[in-house]
């Protein structure tokens, strides 16, 4: 995976995720965004939610897609804080039943530690997916956060390493078992794959730069970290994504 040195910690004060309130009423009085009549041949979705937070955190974006006429499939997760390569590999079996079911090829979206896990599938099944989206992921030096988030991951790979189950450990991070996961955030993506990577200069939480994928298109939104999925400005930007079928 390539390093940059030159990304660090974001410099925006943490209490800019307290936008997040404002974010979602924005959202929420945006009437354009609630106009769309269900379609019958929506594409499906799964959503996989960021670090330390569960599907619930999505719940907003679920609603919105279904008002749509997508299917939507969650991760599955309580809490995003499992091993990396197992949790990609459960999900992988996910997309691929997902795309059977549906007959076409599923539209990943995927917040923080998320966009990883979707970028990893997207890699590991490009035959089963269609578009990829990335809200605020650090993807090409995933420990560029915040120190109070470095110091919970550091936390949850210290009792990983204890050997506290269904949790990472530092192995993830540096051992081989997650080799291939990692190797997976800068491989170059299928060709047929449209794929967004959003990002905030004003996030609190992960440095802005290392969520620039040479591999997606870069959409720069005005956002808290948290607040991306609930922000008018990237639900306009996966709209068009979401026309993808076949």
């Amino acid at each position: 995976m390539v390093q940059h040195e030159s990304v660090s910690a974001p410099a925006t004060p943490l209490w800019g995720e307290l936008r997040y309130g404002g974010e979602l009423a924005m959202l929420l009085a945006d009437r354009s965004l609630h106009r769309s009549a269900p379609r019958a041949d929506a594409p499906p979705v799964l959503l996989i939610p960021g670090f330390m937070a569960g599907d619930a955190s999505l719940g907003v974006m679920r609603r919105w897609l279904r008002r749509r006429g997508h299917p939507v499939a969650n991760s599955g997760m309580l809490a995003n804080v499992g091993c990396a390569e197992r949790t990609t590999a459960r999900l992988e079996l996910t997309v691929r039943a997902l795309a059977d079911e549906h007959s076409t090829r599923v539209v990943v979206v995927g917040q923080s530690r998320g966009g990883a896990i979707a970028r990893a599938l997207a890699v590991r099944a490009p035959e089963s997916v269609g578009a990829l989206v990335m809200l605020g992921t650090p993807v090409s030096q995933p420990l560029a956060v915040s120190p109070h988030v470095l110091r919970t991951v550091r936390w949850v790979a210290w009792l990983g390493d204890l050997g506290v189950p269904s949790l990472f450990s530092r192995r993830c991070h540096e051992g081989d078992c997650c080799a291939d996961f990692r190797a997976q955030l800068s491989a170059p993506l299928a060709v047929h794959i449209k794929a967004l990577a959003v990002h905030s200069r004003s996030d609190a939480i992960v440095d802005w730069r290392a969520c620039i994928d040479p591999h997606a298109q870069a959409v720069e939104v005005d956002s808290s970290h948290c607040g991306m999925s609930v922000h008018p400005a990237v639900y306009r930007s996966i709209e068009p994504l979401l026309e993808v079928t076949g």
